[in-house]
């Protein structure tokens, strides 16, 4: 495992764009993101494109291939709750910031299943951007999480990465759906809280 942290494992810094082509590679991301959700991480690029209102060859423009593609949803999505957290933290009580940031959690773990077999049956279980996004999200867990502990609402004696794989688990189990996942979060979040 890379020991040197989230900072070794960053993306490149992307030179900026015109208006026009960053309005398509957000077109792009978002038509992936939600392509691959609904048909699978093996989705042709050019499904990708058309439902973007793009030509293919500007696809390859952005992102030379799948792999490239796939990294920078998951990169994004990682870095947004991460951000997510910090504001979640900053607006809410403890609690309700911890309520709101696992159900983003939660959503996001199901887009990641699709987008985690893609990305390692490509670039393998050692890719540089599971570091990063490890790396991001426990640091994020522990902001919100951590802080409805420090804030003597979340049970003291549970590990904030336990919950995180717990809620990231709920996602992956067959034939569950969408409400089924958030009765499963309410019972998750009925375990963690402090009873008097």
């Amino acid at each position: 495992m890379n020991s040197g942290g989230p900072a070794t494992a960053e993306a490149p810094a992307r030179r900026p764009l015109r208006a026009d082509a960053q309005r398509n590679y957000d077109r792009l991301i978002e038509s992936a993101r939600e392509t691959f959700t609904e048909l699978g991480g093996d989705t042709p690029l050019e499904e990708v494109a058309r439902r973007a209102g793009v030509g293919i060859g500007t696809l390859y423009r952005h992102f030379p291939n799948r792999l490239d593609l796939l990294e920078t949803i998951y990169r994004e999505d990682v870095d947004r709750l991460a951000s997510l957290g910090r504001s979640l933290v900053d607006e809410l009580t403890p609690w309700d910031a911890m309520e709101a940031w696992l159900r983003e959690f939660s959503g996001y773990a199901m887009t990641k299943r699709i987008l985690l077999q893609e990305i390692v049956a490509v670039a393998g279980k050692d890719a540089a951007v599971f570091t990063h996004s490890r790396a991001v999200i426990t640091e994020a867990a522990e902001l919100v999480i951590g802080g409805a502990q420090r804030a003597g609402v979340v049970r003291a004696d549970i590990d904030v990465t336990d919950v995180t794989r717990l809620v990231g688990g709920c996602t992956m189990m067959p034939g569950s759906d969408a409400e089924q996942q958030r009765r499963m979060l309410r019972l998750v979040l009925d375990g963690l809280r402090v009873t008097s």
